[in-house]
This record gives structure tokens, sequence and C-alpha cells, in this order.
């Protein structure tokens, strides 16, 4: 859980995870040297609960390398990501790990709830039930929150400096899985605010450009129909 500045919801977010009924989990809050209280309520909640392990970056890196530090730390079979303004509904873990051993599959993810900064309901995403990389091109169907993999399987998947790190890494991921699979409920609910990187358009069609661009190397043909598929999808998701 990458954590800059996060007092206002990191407490919330944690709680998302203690509620959790999948009891076998760890923690990793990575303090991006905030200039608030963040470090010390993650202290407070490492001391609560003997699964929550609290990292530092001395410098502030950004929520990329905040991860990767996560991940350096991480243990698991499974790898899930938590951000300290987001919310795990309480079977969240639970679903997705009885579905992934029963049905051996390697990526999952689910459907979410959007709220605004006062926990209100935006909307709700429906990703498709399955995914192929190629799929995957068209818009980040994942939800990063939903999103759970196999390291086991996989390996640990890094983040890299190229902007939405998050689409990037489950293209590489889904790239080596070959498919990764929905269960089709909402399991999280993910935070949008007024002015958020989220909402910048011009800034986004960019970074996904430089995604298919320079993350994929692909060729100006394809990158130009891709970034249709993805305005089209971007617009789906709003309706």
């Amino acid at each position: 859980m990458p954590a800059y500045n996060a007092s206002q919801y990191l407490l919330r977010s944690a709680n998302s995870a203690f509620e959790q009924t999948y009891s076998n989990w760890e923690l990793l809050i990575v303090d991006d040297a905030s200039t608030d209280n963040t470090l010390l309520i993650a202290e407070q909640l490492a001391a609560r609960d003997s699964r929550v392990t609290v990292l530092r970056q001395i410098n502030n890196q950004g929520v990329a390398q905040a991860r990767n530090l996560a991940l350096d730390s991480a243990q698991g079979k499974y790898i899930a990501f938590l951000d300290s303004d987001d919310l795990w509904h309480p079977e969240k873990l639970q679903k997705q790990v009885q579905f992934m051993e029963s049905s051996d599959t390697l990526i999952c993810y689910a459907a979410y709830q959007r709220i605004d900064e006062n926990g209100e309901k935006m909307g709700q995403v429906w990703p498709p039930t399955q995914l192929s990389y190629h799929t995957l091109l068209k818009s980040n169907f994942i939800g990063n929150l939903t999103g759970i993999y196999n390291a086991d399987s996989l390996g640990k998947q890094y983040f890299t400096k190229l902007k939405h790190e998050d689409y990037v890494a489950w293209l590489a991921l889904v790239k080596k899985a070959g498919l990764a699979r929905s269960i089709n409920e909402i399991l999280g609910s993910y935070r949008v605010y007024a002015g958020s990187t989220s909402s910048n358009k011009l800034k986004t069609i960019a970074w996904q450009w430089r995604i298919y661009r320079i993350g994929e190397s692909l060729g100006l043909i394809r990158s130009c129909w891709l970034m249709f598929c993805y305005a089209y999808h971007a617009i789906y998701k709003r309706l």
C-alpha cells in the first residue's frame, strides 16, 4: 500500500483489509516521505496487528517505486493491491483465492464501485469475464484494487516509471499468463477525485499513447486503432 500524505483515508483503507474473511494476508504500507501524520497512523496500525509492516522511503519517489519496495518484501503466494484511499469489500480475498485455486487461474480481477471523496457512490465498473493480452490492450479493464496474481507461478511484476504503471504491469502479467479471469461481483470501492489524473483526459491520452508506442513497442497503425478502442471504452465506462 503506497501512502503519501494519506492520513485522511489510510485508516479506513487498512480497516478494509482487517475486515477480510480471509485472514492469511500481510499488509505492506510504504510511507513515501509524507509530510502529514501518515507514518504515525501506519505505525499504529502495525502495533495493532502483526500482519502489518511499515516501510519508508526517505525521499518522495512516487507510487511505482513505493509498490516496488513493497514487492521486494512481499512473501505471499498471491499479490494483491490496495491503495491508501480505496476499499476492499470483506469477502474480496477469500472469494478470489478460492476461485483461483479451484480453477487454476493465475490472474483474477473483479467488478468495483466508484465512489467520490465523501464515499458517495458514483457508478459501477463491470469488466469482461476474461481477458487475453490483446483484449487488455484495448482498455485497462483490470481495476488495480481488484487484481490479484499468483506470484509463485508468474514471478513478482515490478512497476515501471511510465504513467498508468498499474496498466503496464497487468499487460505484462496477462502476456505471461495467457489469460485473466473475473469474478462477476463487486469486490472493492475505488475513490475518484474531482480534477484527479484519472479525470485529466488530455494527459491520459498522452500516457496511453506512450504505453502503446514505448511500453509495448507497437506499430503506428495498431497504436492508432487501439487508441480508438481505448477512447470508446473510456466513454462506455462512465455511462
